[in-house]
């Protein structure tokens, strides 16, 4: 398992390794098809997904349905996901990855942002290619995952279920979890190799993971959701939205 570190602001983050892997799924959606072989370079990623407490922390307004401190954060848009990343980023002296006005994110920047759907995928996947990150029995989902079949219609607590291999919690439900890319469809057929960043431009962006409300089939490491960043048109209710955040591992690492 890889180690962890714990951040100035007392979170524990997973060191995450670099590597490559399959994305994708030839047996899932259209979006997911086109398996192709990405490469990321190693990154610290949360191990918990962001929790009210953490973010009442920075005086951000409380957006959550589901009200408690250790309940992860819900109706959060993309751009209070990116806010709060920036926030964070100052509190601890690290430079902020997030352009407030334009929504652009500075890769080379130290601070936190969201992480690349690759990323993701990749830190979800936890060196497994099946359709979960413990394989691919979906009547194990009640050992990882707060979903529709378990989760009485409501968040429960980070890190109650277990963790991936990488010791990342809630990687499968609680809240879906946004990613900094914009959204395509067709992206796979033509995505770099490596350290894929979406799309330039686009109206919605990435969700994965799935929710307290979803199916077991949209908890699935490679399955791909989109929504509009501020909820306009929303396809999935805004209490199943969350995030986690990662940040690029320092050289020494």
């Amino acid at each position: 398992m890889p180690p962890t570190v714990t951040s100035k602001g007392g979170l524990e983050m997973v060191v995450i390794p670099a590597g490559s892997f399959q994305m994708g799924n030839a047996r899932g959606q259209e979006d997911e098809k086109s398996v192709h072989t990405v490469s990321v370079d190693a990154f610290f990623m949360d191990k918990y997904e962001v929790t009210q407490a953490e973010f009442d922390k920075y005086q951000l307004p409380n957006p959550s349905h589901f009200k408690g401190p250790t309940l992860p954060v819900e109706q959060v848009t993309w751009v209070q996901a990116a806010i709060y990343c920036n926030a964070r980023s100052k509190a601890e002296g690290l430079t902020p990855c997030y352009n407030e006005d334009t929504a652009a994110c500075d890769f080379q920047a130290d601070g936190y942002r969201m992480p690349t759907e690759a990323e993701w995928e990749y830190a979800c996947r936890a060196g497994t290619d099946t359709d979960y990150s413990f394989g691919g029995d979906s009547k194990r989902l009640n050992e990882y995952a707060w979903f529709a079949d378990n989760s009485g219609k409501k968040t429960h607590p980070v890190g109650e279920k277990k963790p991936n291999y990488w010791g990342l919690y809630d990687m499968h439900g609680n809240v879906a979890e946004w990613c900094n890319d914009v959204y395509d469809k067709s992206f796979y057929s033509n995505s770099p190799a490596d350290n894929p960043r979406g799309p330039s431009d686009g109206k919605q962006f990435l969700l994965r993971g799935g929710a307290w409300k979803s199916a077991a089939d949209a908890l699935r490491s490679s399955y791909r959701l989109s929504e509009n960043p501020g909820f306009s048109d929303a396809c999935l209710a805004r209490d199943a939205i969350g995030f986690r955040c990662v940040r690029k591992a320092p050289i020494s690492q």
